[in-house]
């Protein structure tokens, strides 16, 4: 499976982006993360735009299977997973269906279910990447 994230609105407090699943030019949810920054700021910088592979692995801090990116220079445990604002990230990808305002985004359980399942899906048959492109509206 390729999963592409399109960062696509930053502003001092997160950056926004849209997710796509296998080239679909229908988006499965939005993204919201950390913002990107020039230097790294310990869990409040985006990880930084590039191609990863995700791997679905036990997460102790969910106790439970998580989608989990593998590689990322200088970053470790970034997990693709629900919430909400940015005071939630940490350097992961949070997921969602509704965009509320510039830091808040909504139905992150629903989205997150959805997207799981279908990573889920996919894991059975292959490896999953993720490629992340900064691209702003």
């Amino acid at each position: 499976m390729e999963i592409k994230l399109c960062r696509r609105w930053f502003n001092p407090k997160a950056t926004i982006g849209e997710l796509f699943l296998d080239g679909d030019v229908y988006r499965q949810c939005y993204t919201l993360e950390d913002c990107v920054r020039d230097q790294k700021v310990s869990g409040k910088t985006a990880i930084p735009a590039g191609r990863y592979q995700v791997v679905l692995s036990y997460s102790n801090r969910f106790s439970k299977i998580m989608p989990r990116l593998m590689n990322v220079p200088n970053y470790s445990g970034i997990l693709i997973h629900p919430g909400n604002s940015s005071a939630q990230t940490e350097g992961c990808i949070l997921v969602g269906r509704i965009i509320v305002n510039q830091d808040f985004i909504g139905e992150s359980r629903t989205a997150f279910n959805e997207l799981y399942e279908k990573l889920d899906h996919a894991n059975k048959h292959g490896k999953i990447w993720i490629e992340i492109t900064e691209t702003k509206v």
